[in-house]
């Protein structure tokens, strides 16, 4: 995880995760859209996970 991804991640969490696919874009979209918080915590936790 890079460091320009996690500051993309608190700024705008839905491009943060562009290259890990469409599933992950749209539930860290959701989540933005409901509440900034949840967005960057899910984005942050999909970056941390080693296995994609």
């Amino acid at each position: 995880m890079s460091v320009w991804r996690v500051i993309l991640a608190i700024i705008f969490p839905p491009l943060a995760v562009i290259g890990k696919g469409c599933g992950s874009i749209l539930i860290v979209l959701i989540l933005t859209l409901l509440g900034w918080v949840p967005g960057v915590i899910a984005a942050l936790i999909i970056l941390n996970n080693p296995d994609r």
